[in-house]
């Protein structure tokens, strides 16, 4: 296969203009739970197929080859969309500039385009001078965006009301039996990008639901491909993870089709509240 023709014939994704004017690609890639061989060698195959947002974070030890992948697939730092994620255990001040250090050390580059938190870790109560301090790294340079990840609403309100700033993005656990509806509309009210991490309801059965299924046979696509159009057309960014070429392209393919309104509405009604990881972002500690 030439890598160069595959790059010619790759979609166009769009892009949501963030609050702060960065433009992020509308689906990306998921990378955990990749491993750094797998991720060198997959990144670059995603990256020939059209994909230019890539996620990744630190506490899923694949930074390294992330950045090998990025780099092997030779395609310009500046077209990628990178995003890293700050763990637990770097809360602070002084130790939020280390650890993006180490990302950046680790990544292969000068800057990524999104840092978040990736848990609030509300019992170690760190989360607000770590947010200043990630404001201060975006105003040096060193990162485009900031965001956060499992934050509620609690949480964004106090970040805005003892810094003055709220996060770009929250990154959360989103599918349609886990549709988390009043924290979207909270982020619509503040102007907060909703992004979903398993959006293909990972260690759920909703991807083998005889509704998915039935949509996906009438449209002519997959159940996934179905899944993901929902996230696109209810205005959630996903980032679906696969280690699978062929269904990299057909998880990417989801911008030149539609669900019907009845059809929204079917997904709407598959929504249990039920979450497929458990963690209650009140309580997890993540370290």
């Amino acid at each position: 296969m030439s890598d160069k023709k595959l790059e010619d014939a790759v979609p166009d994704v769009p892009r949501h203009v963030l609050r702060d004017g960065t433009k992020i690609p509308q689906l990306g890639l998921g990378t955990y739970p990749m491993d750094d061989a797998e991720a060198e060698a997959l990144i670059p195959e995603a990256l020939w197929r059209g994909y230019r947002l890539v996620d990744t974070a630190v506490n899923y030890g694949n930074e390294l080859g992330v950045g090998r992948g990025i780099k092997a697939s030779e395609i310009t730092r500046d077209e990628i969309f990178l995003t890293t994620k700050l763990p637990g255990r770097d809360h602070g001040t002084d130790s939020v500039r280390r650890s993006l250090e180490g990302s950046l050390e680790r990544l292969g580059t000068d800057y990524v385009d999104l840092y978040l938190i990736h848990w609030p870790n509300p019992g170690v109560d760190r989360y607000v001078e770590t947010w200043q301090t990630m404001i201060e790294l975006r105003d040096q340079g060193l990162v485009r965006s900031i965001g956060v990840s499992n934050f509620l609403p609690e949480h964004l309100l106090r970040l805005e009301r003892e810094t003055g700033e709220m996060p770009v993005i929250n990154q959360v656990e989103l599918h349609p039996q886990y549709q988390q509806e009043l924290l979207r509309e909270f982020h619509a009210e503040h102007k907060i990008v909703t992004e979903a991490w398993s959006p293909l309801g990972r260690k759920t059965d909703i991807l083998q639901h005889e509704w998915i299924a039935d949509i996906a046979r009438k449209v002519g696509r997959t159940p996934a491909q179905v899944m993901l159009r929902w996230h696109i057309q209810s205005n959630i960014l996903p980032i679906p993870k696969t280690s699978n070429v062929t269904r990299m392209a057909e998880n990417l393919d989801v911008f030149d089709w539609d669900l019907t309104d009845e059809q929204m509405k079917r997904m709407k009604m598959l929504h249990t509240g039920l979450s497929g990881s458990g963690f209650d972002p009140r309580e997890h500690e993540e370290l």
